[in-house]
């Protein structure tokens, strides 16, 4: 199946986005060890929502940190990707992964007993 450019430009900022974070000078990402979960860009380039999800630090600090990063963020996806306009950026903190882990543990706590 061949991806639209819809997909194509958010996997692309989401990459990008994954590298740049390593970047960011600020202690409250660069100590976080954030991972991009997903991006979501509007299709006129406008705006990009931003999934993410940190191992380590507390969750407001990381988002008050992203926030004062975004402008950083923004002036590097410019000069990394060739889009007709750079969005802006807002991140939003995403749980699946917690909530996928919790959902093995759970399952791995379940004993199976053989039928009789």
């Amino acid at each position: 199946m061949v991806a639209n450019r819809q997909d194509r430009v958010n996997d692309a900022v989401a990459a990008e986005l994954a590298v740049i974070l390593r970047t960011v000078k600020d202690p409250r990402v660069s100590d976080a060890f954030i991972s991009v979960t997903a991006c979501e860009v509007t299709g006129d380039l406008k705006y990009a929502k931003v999934y993410y999800s940190a191992m380590r630090g507390d969750p407001k600090e990381i988002s008050k940190g992203l926030k004062s990063s975004a402008g950083y963020i923004r002036r590097e996806i410019a000069q990394r990707l060739n889009l007709r306009m750079t969005p802006e950026f807002s991140f939003y903190e995403d749980h699946s992964i917690e909530h996928g882990a919790h959902i093995s543990k759970l399952l791995n706590e379940i004993e199976i007993t053989p039928e009789e």
